[in-house]
């Protein structure tokens, strides 16, 4: 019995030295510090930038966008002009005219006056407007360049 007692206490001590040195050489863990993203460079947002698969998808541009166009809106009625920017529903064009009226050289709706203009007197057409922006635009429809010459050449 004094035997394996011996054998208990010597064990105990060695566990307990073997614990005093683990603790001795163990490096002490970091506390875990919270990114503060304030913090970062611009270099370090390049590098996390680069790490994670590059650029941020960039919005594609509106097809229409410098093209001349009728734009058909809910409220505003009927515009012509060159796009300069689209966002949903909401359109601004520059150089455009307000047709408060309108027939086509040929055909019988919008689409016609898209692509073969205006008949001679068959229409009201506003001054040019050198910018507007448009809400609730639900049609825009490219023009050709001989439909746009009947647009902003109309008397």
């Amino acid at each position: 019995m004094a035997f394996l007692l011996q054998i208990v206490l010597a064990n105990a001590i060695a566990y307990d030295m073997i614990l005093i040195k683990a603790k001795h050489f163990a490096k002490p863990y970091p506390k875990e510090k919270k990114l503060d993203i304030n913090d970062l460079t611009i270099g370090q947002i390049r590098e996390i930038t680069a790490f994670i698969g590059g650029t941020q998808a960039q919005p594609k541009q509106h097809p229409f966008i410098g093209k001349y166009v009728i734009a058909r809106c809910y409220s505003a009625g009927v515009h012509a002009g060159e796009v300069v920017s689209v966002d949903g529903e909401n359109v601004t064009l520059k150089n455009s005219r307000r047709l408060w009226s309108w027939k086509a050289k040929e055909g019988i709706a919008l689409s016609g006056v898209a692509q073969h203009g205006l008949k001679k007197d068959g229409g009201k057409v506003d001054v040019v407007n050198p910018e507007i922006y448009l809400t609730g635009v639900c049609e825009l429809i490219p023009t050709t360049d001989a439909a746009k010459d009947s647009i902003h050449g109309y008397q």
